[in-house]
């Protein structure tokens, strides 16, 4: 038997706000730190860095010591992606974005990024980056 959607529940859909699951993304005012905050984490892709990664682990295949994750449950890592975060709106020095349990905070030493729930997090610059 097959279901039938009313047309006016289609069209509703259509027509309502994205989902609280949709990506939020911004970048720092230099443009050099960009970062998505989704309701399963968030993720920062530095440009330049005058630090050093960590040794790229032999698991990964793809791009890796450009991009930071924090998880809803865990501390901060380096990723391995094969793709690059939106440029998102300008997130000025000094305001912040929280959406779900994260909280991303835009400085002019960098970005800094917080689980809320369990206090991990990550701080990002041109200059370092620090997990805690």
């Amino acid at each position: 038997m097959r279901r039938v959607i009313p047309l006016a529940a289609v069209l509703a859909a259509a027509v309502l706000p994205a989902s609280a699951t949709a990506i939020v993304g911004f970048h720092s005012p230099s443009g050099n730190i960009r970062c998505d905050i989704l309701k399963s984490g968030v993720r920062c892709d530095i440009g330049q860095k005058s630090w050093q990664s960590p040794a790229q682990p032999g698991s990964c295949e793809f791009d890796w010591g450009q991009s930071i994750g924090l998880g809803r449950q865990g501390k901060a890592h380096f990723l391995c992606v094969s793709d690059a975060t939106e440029p998102g709106r300008e997130l000025a020095y000094g305001d912040s974005i929280a959406r779900h349990r994260f909280r991303c905070k835009s400085l002019s030493s960098g970005v800094r990024c917080v689980n809320k729930r369990n206090g991990h997090g990550f701080r990002l610059s041109r200059e370092s980056y620090r997990f805690f």
